[in-house]
């Protein structure tokens, strides 16, 4: 691949290469998938984007995410299970993840998508708490990140991230969309937030207000590609080149160099992912 002239690198930590190229069934990746992704990959370099950390949300998901991270060396595994999946859960599902560790454990950096989300009415949140605690205690069990999902339940997601914030040392809450006070409690845990294209929606000024507050040392930046692309393509597929739009926002935000956020969020990226 072509190197980036910048003199920064910049990281995805949260992307669904698979959802970008519809691939969602088992087995090999076919030629003209490898060369799809290849393209992804090549124009996020052009945009310094040096490393893209592919989110599993199902089984076949996780299973596929390690095929990528075997085939190529810039994308990193995360396996999980999201709280969509809830209500077909059964514990053969964590069983399922916690054998993809055993056989794959130096490629796989990190648990999740996994949380709470009780956005939808049939979201059956027993069964969500049941399925994020178990990968909660995985993520423990092999000093794996933590990558959590929540939405519209911050107040049962903190209840249960509380009594673990002992034992987990490495976290990020994706795409955050939570309270300021939720942002300070965390973050005092030494966790992350996810921060992607939402910080550029005109109405999003809690969020932009909340990055402020929060400061550097505690943001990674992402693109949850192909969803919730940036303000300035809005409507379209998002991609992991988007990082670049999404990092020179925050710089302009808070008033520092592209160089100075390139260089922290990157930084947080390894203590997160790869420490």
């Amino acid at each position: 691949m072509l190197s980036s002239h910048a003199n920064y690198q910049l990281v995805d930590t949260h992307c669904h290469i698979l959802h970008m190229i519809n691939k969602s069934t088992q087995g090999a990746f076919s030629s003209e998938e490898i060369q799809e992704i290849r393209k992804i990959l090549y124009q996020a370099e052009l945009k310094s984007v040096t490393s893209i950390f592919e989110i599993g949300t199902t089984k076949i998901e996780s299973m596929l995410s390690v095929e990528l991270a075997k085939i190529f060396p810039t994308i990193f595994s995360v396996i999980g299970i999201h709280p969509h999946e809830a209500k077909e859960y059964q514990k053969e599902d964590v069983i399922f993840l916690k054998n993809l560790l055993q056989q794959h454990h130096e490629k796989i950096v990190g648990i999740g998508e996994c949380g709470l989300d009780k956005h939808y009415p049939d979201h059956h949140l027993a069964a969500q708490k049941d399925l994020f605690k178990a990968q909660i205690e995985l993520a423990i069990q092999y000093n794996k990140a933590l990558v959590v999902h929540t939405r519209d339940a911050e107040d049962e997601t903190y209840e249960i991230l509380e009594q673990y914030k002992h034992q987990l040392k490495r976290v990020t809450i994706h795409c955050y969309s939570n309270s300021l006070a939720f942002a300070q409690k965390v973050t005092s845990w030494g966790w992350f937030l996810g921060i992607g294209g939402t910080v550029t929606y005109p109405k999003n000024n809690l969020l932009r207000e909340i990055v402020k507050t929060i400061g550097l040392n505690s943001l990674v930046l992402e693109t949850d590609a192909p969803f919730l692309p940036p303000q300035i393509i809005r409507g379209k597929q998002n991609s992991p080149e988007q990082i670049s739009t999404i990092a020179h926002y925050v710089a302009e935000l808070l008033d520092t160099a592209i160089e100075t956020v390139a260089t922290q969020t990157t930084h947080n990226a390894h203590q997160l992912f790869i420490p």
